[in-house]
């Protein structure tokens, strides 16, 4: 390894955890930013896309308040432009240090809304952006996978289903959340072929990286920011922006009902800028890691 850094650095007065790692001196910088919000993911690129530190300098960053960067947010709560202000604070010292003028941003699913803003505040910053499972019009991607669940759901499932508002504005929003998204990933349209995460959750429990106690900050960290945030997110849309200043690729799973898939095609469709798009044909919501393989290769020919 020419580099492999591991630790806690301040950010914006908040510890983040984050991992850099290369096999390649002067490798182009590679910034991944993970879902949920506060999912991390490092465990899980560790395992899945090692094989990008061959080409990049691969940045994983622990979003504050998410894995090994937990902490409980204070009364003041949080806000998506705290996590924006993170992400230009840490793209900076990351091209001053590596004495690049860009890096290549990937963003999946929660962390693709932060990715598609910041190249649109920052596009002096991004060589290319990368999004995977991205968000476009949220609203209508609760939609979505609401019907995909409604689609699939019998008996009690369906009664409840019938109940539950996908607005998530209710006093018990973050219950039918989880009891939707439980339904999409049961009925294998979140993880292609898989009605369970395990083969999202292994990478964590044998991860060098992680301790018990990280683990259990993860779960804390991880209800956290969906209670302080999801409103907020709920908010997000994209269909109005149909020129960016950078090169953007989505790489989409053909098969995603959790963040639908359809509406980003749609999307992009409508973009006047330097596009690309792939499809992912046996991948659902996490085309990098249930084809890791053919995304490794993707990436590694942008570097080339």
């Amino acid at each position: 390894m020419y580099i492999n850094e591991q630790g806690a650095i301040p950010i914006n007065g908040a510890l983040q955890y984050v991992s850099i790692r290369s096999e390649k001196e002067n490798a182009p910088l590679l910034l991944y930013l993970h879902g949920g919000p506060g999912d991390a993911a490092l465990p899980l690129v560790l395992k899945y896309n090692r094989d990008l530190e061959k080409h990049y300098t691969v940045v994983v960053w622990e979003q504050r308040g998410a894995g090994k960067s937990y902490y409980k947010f204070g009364p003041e709560g949080i806000t998506i432009a705290h996590f924006l202000e993170d992400l230009h604070t840490l793209t900076e010292l990351l091209l001053k240090r590596f004495g690049q003028e860009k890096l290549y941003l990937v963003g999946h699913s929660w962390g693709s809304v932060l990715g598609l803003t910041y190249i649109r505040q920052h596009p002096d910053k991004i060589h290319t952006y990368i999004g995977c499972g991205q968000v476009i019009h949220m609203k209508k991607a609760c939609r979505e996978a609401y019907d995909f669940a409604l689609s699939h759901a019998v008996g009690k499932e369906l009664e409840r289903l019938k109940r539950t508002d996908c607005s998530y504005t209710g006093e018990d929003w973050l219950h039918d959340l989880l009891f939707v998204t439980g339904l999409v990933v049961k009925y294998k349209g979140s993880l292609y072929g898989k009605s369970s995460y395990n083969m999202l959750i292994k990478p964590f429990l044998f991860s060098r990286s992680y301790t018990p106690v990280d683990l259990y900050r993860r779960q804390k960290g991880s209800l956290q920011a969906i209670r302080c945030l999801w409103q907020e997110l709920m908010q997000t849309d994209f269909e109005n922006c149909t020129k960016y200043d950078v090169p953007v690729i989505f790489i989409e799973g053909r098969y995603d009902s959790h963040v639908s898939s359809a509406l980003v095609k749609k999307y992009f469709d409508t973009l006047e800028s330097d596009k690309q798009f792939i499809w992912f044909e046996k991948s659902c919501h996490f085309p990098q890691w249930s084809e890791n393989e053919k995304f490794n290769s993707i990436l590694a020919s942008l570097a080339e």
